[in-house]
Parts: C-alpha cells; sequence; structure tokens
C-alpha cells in the first residue's frame, strides 16, 4: 500500500558545516522512505564548486544519485547553480542579475514530481544566501521540512544543533517548526551512551526531534587509493588495476622496523607513507593490513619490493613531496571525499536501517 504525504511535499537534507555526511545519509535515507511505498524525487539546486551548466548539465554527486536510486528524468530537478569563484565573482560586479529564487519556484515547484522530493542542501546553512539560495531561503520558498546531519565532536554539539534550529525557523508563523529533526553522524562508540542518555534527551525537550544517532564507521570515512593519486599527483609503480581499494587510516613508517611491525599490526586497511629508501619499512608494511604504500622522495624501491607487493596486491605510489606534506594531504582526504563505491552504499543503508526512526519522520510528513 502506497503511503501519502500531507504536510510536506519537500524534505530539505542540510547541515551545518560541510562534509557532514549529507549526501550519503541522503542516499540512505531515500532506501528507506522507498521501502515505505514513497515515490522518491531528487533535487539539488545548489551544486558544487566544479559544477558548469554551460559544461556539464549534471555534476558527478547527482549523476551518482539518479543512478543509484535509478531515477527518471520526470523525477529529477535541475540543478541551478554552481557555487564558485567565478559564480561570486560575476554576482558581485553585477553580470549576474539571475532571479534564482523565480527558477527555483519554475522548476521545483510548478513542476510535480513524485510523492516526495529529497532536496540536497549546501555545505552550511549560509552558502547561497548570495543568491537567495540558502536552505532556509529553499525551504522557506518551497514550504518545505528539513533535517538536518550533523557530525558529532563532543557535547558542545548542541548549542551549533540550537542555533541551527533558530536559523531555519518555523512555518507558519510558529504552527509548526521546519526542523523536522536532526541526524547525529560519526558517533564514536565510546560517546554512544553519551550521546543517547544526554544529547537525544535534552534536544527531544526543546522540540528538536532526533532521527539517528549514527555511530562512527571507518568504511565510509574511508578513501580509495584512486582517490589518494589524484590528490597527492603521484605515479603509480604497480598494481595499477588495484586502485579501487579503499584506506581507512594513515600510518607513517618512520620508526624502527621492530616498533613499526608493532604499530602496522594495530591498523588494518592502512595506507602506509614512508621513504623511498626505507625498504624494511616498505617490506613490514606489505606483510599487515596495508591497501597501499605511498613513498616520498622519489626513490624508486628495490625490484624485490615491487615484486612483492605484485603478489600480494598492493599498490605502491611515488610522490614528489616530503613526509609532512604527504601526510597532510591524504588526512585531509579523509571524510572529503564522494561516498561512490558499492560498499559505502551498502554501508550507509545498513546504518539508517538500524538506527534511523522511519515512522516518526512519516508521522511528521503527514503520513
Amino acid at each position: 500500500m502506497a503511503t501519502s504525504v500531507k504536510n510536506f511535499k519537500y524534505l530539505l537534507i542540510g547541515s551545518i558545516e560541510a562534509y557532514s555526511g549529507k549526501s550519503a545519509t541522503l542516499l540512505g535515507l531515500s532506501y528507506q522512505l522507498r521501502q515505505k511505498g514513497l515515490d522518491i524525487a531528487y533535487g539539488k539546486p545548489l551544486g558544487n564548486s566544479g559544477f558548469n551548466p554551460k559544461i556539464n548539465p549534471m555534476e558527478e554527486d547527482v549523476q551518482f544519485m539518479i543512478e543509484s536510486l535509478k531515477l527518471g528524468e520526470n523525477l529529477v530537478a535541475p540543478t541551478l547553480l554552481g557555487l564558485n569563484e567565478v559564480s561570486i565573482q560575476k554576482r558581485l560586479r553585477g553580470e549576474d542579475k539571475t532571479n534564482y529564487q523565480e527558477l527555483l519556484v519554475e522548476h521545483y515547484l510548478q513542476v510535480a514530481r513524485g510523492d516526495l522530493m529529497l532536496l540536497e542542501g549546501p555545505g552550511n546553512l549560509t552558502e547561497g544566501n548570495l543568491f537567495g539560495l540558502s536552505l532556509p531561503e529553499v525551504a522557506n520558498i518551497l514550504d518545505g521540512g528539513v533535517i538536518l546531519v550533523h557530525r558529532y565532536q563532543s557535547l558542545l554539539s548542541v548549542e551549533t544543533i540550537l542555533s541551527a534550529q533558530t536559523i531555519i525557523g518555523s512555518r507558519l508563523e510558529g504552527i509548526s517548526s521546519r526542523l523536522l529533526g536532526v541526524i547525529i553522524n560519526e558517533v564514536p562508540p565510546e560517546e554512544l551512551n553519551t550521546a543517547n542518555d544526554l544529547l537525544r534527551p535534552f534536544l527531544e525537550e526543546r522540540g528538536i526531534p532526533v532521527l539517528a544517532i549514527l555511530p562512527k564507521n571507518a568504511l565510509l570515512r574511508s578513501v580509495s587509493v584512486r582517490e589518494l593519486v589524484k590528490q597527492l599527483k603521484a605515479d603509480i609503480l604497480c598494481r595499477e588495476d588495484r586502485l579501487d581499494l579503499l584506506v581507512e587510516s594513515l600510518a607513517i613508517g618512520a620508526m624502527n622496523v621492530n616498533a613499526a611491525v608493532k604499530y602496522f599490526r594495530k591498523r588494518r586497511n592502512k595506507a602506509v607513507v614512508t621513504g623511498g629508501d626505507r625498504v624494511e619499512i616498505q617490506q613490514a608494511a606489505l606483510e599487515t593490513s596495508t591497501q597501499c604504500l605511498i613513498l616520498t622522495g622519489q626513490l624508486p624501491p628495490p625490484p624485490f619490493i615491487l615484486h612483492r607487493a605484485e603478489e600480494l596486491e598492493i599498490p605502491i605510489l611515488s610522490v614528489d613531496l616530503d613526509t609532512l606534506t604527504t601526510v597532510e594531504i591524504v588526512d585531509r582526504a579523509f571524510g572529503h571525499v564522494r561516498f561512490h563505491e558499492p560498499l559505502k552504499v551498502e554501508c550507509i543503508n545498513q546504518l539508517m536501517s538500524e538506527h534511523f526512526d522511519t515512522n516518526r519522520l512519516l508521522s511528521q510528513l503527514g503520513n
């Protein structure tokens, strides 16, 4: 039996800060709502910095969402603008006088799509203000409900969420809130009890439903070897066919070999950064749970290291960078990359199935 939506036809998935897991959560939520019988549509009014409709009418993340959800053209609304240096300069100079709110009405409100349209919001609550496309503005124009995905860091998260509640505001002069709930994401295992016993009831008492508390998951914050090659501008010395391996942690091989072995054994699915001349460290890394070796200094490893890496199907990368710079780039990549790998999609669907209160959301939507 199909599920109906009465209160909100548009549901915006937003975040207070970038890289909170918004896109992945939206995908997992889509699967949950579909299982309840809803015909889901999708749109992303404000595109990422790389989006240029004159070059490509659809950004990569949107294309991935369409393919994952198997959405027909009639269930996808267009991205209106890419937020980047060029678009901002044109706006400030007066070269772009487009009324993007009128475009939003034309492409989103005046075209019926599905039972419920899920909209992916910008990186935070203020992005898009210059163009009238910030999350609060879009929610007001479309009369939509909002779910915020917030990456947990400590109990200080409560102040950030309360501030967001004020910014998003209420619907119909206070009759009902636009903020349908929050998803507290990436809670470390040792903090789960605190989040459930202190943060959840506090927010609930202040009218902010906590729809899910999602535990931290190393796989979702992982980065593919392929992405590391791109970020580091690295040369691939072997196993170019294994660049889809996912790296969950980073290890630095700067100690003696005995200490390195103990250190490496404690970390799984890791990338190891070490000097091209540290052959004994390279050998130790290959014999533990390593997804790739990243060699600094542009010194080639000896043939027996390459041979062993070939046997174990572990890529070796070479970079023209010092160790500190390499580590900074890799560390920054964790959690700041797309979730396009099938394993990640399966993981977020499982997490949402276990922890997200779908029935509560449906009651708020008007089922």
